[in-house]
This record gives structure tokens, sequence and C-alpha cells, in this order.
């Protein structure tokens, strides 16, 4: 993964999509361990993808080093609605589009 992003960067990419495949559906949350891998590698913005379950999952993505967040079936299925989120993110102190 992380040649991936290095090359990316070099090919003139202006942002990394990271979709953990392993954590994508499954609502346990984003995956940490890579987001926080990619930030060593790249200046770029990285969204984060796959694994959001819960309100929290939305601030620890952006503190491991993500710049935007990604998420579907959460919306989709009703879970939780787009203020909640920003509501949440507000209340932790990430700037937010209103």
């Amino acid at each position: 993964m992380t040649d991936w992003i290095t090359q990316s960067q070099k090919r003139g990419a202006g942002e990394i999509l990271l979709n953990s495949m392993d954590a994508d559906g499954s609502r346990a949350g984003y995956d940490i361990e890579m987001i926080k891998l990619a930030r060593q590698h790249t200046t770029l913005p990285i969204i984060a993808s796959g694994g959001a379950g819960s309100l929290s999952d939305f601030p620890k993505a952006l503190a491991a080093g993500a710049n935007a967040l990604l998420a579907a079936s959460v919306f989709h299925f009703g879970q939780f609605r787009i203020n909640q989120v920003k509501a949440q993110l507000i209340t932790d102190n990430y700037p937010v589009r209103v």
C-alpha cells in the first residue's frame, strides 16, 4: 500500500481515497492503523473510507490523519443523519462545512 501511495503522489495525484476493504460495511470503525500508515507516506489529502459505525468513529479517523471522511451504509440505512455526524465533529473541535 505504501509504495502505491508514494507512486501516486510522484505521478501527480491530488488526493488519496483510502478504502479499507476489510472494514468496509463492517461498521466496526475506520482502519485507524491504515490511516496512520498512509499519513506517514504522503502529504496529499487522505479521504478515509470503510467501517464507520458510530459517531465516535469520525473524529478518530480525522485524529489518525484523514483530511476527509466517506461513509455510506450508516446513512443509507438511517443509522445516522449527516447533521448528527457534523454535530459530533463540531463537538470534537473539527471544522465542518455548514
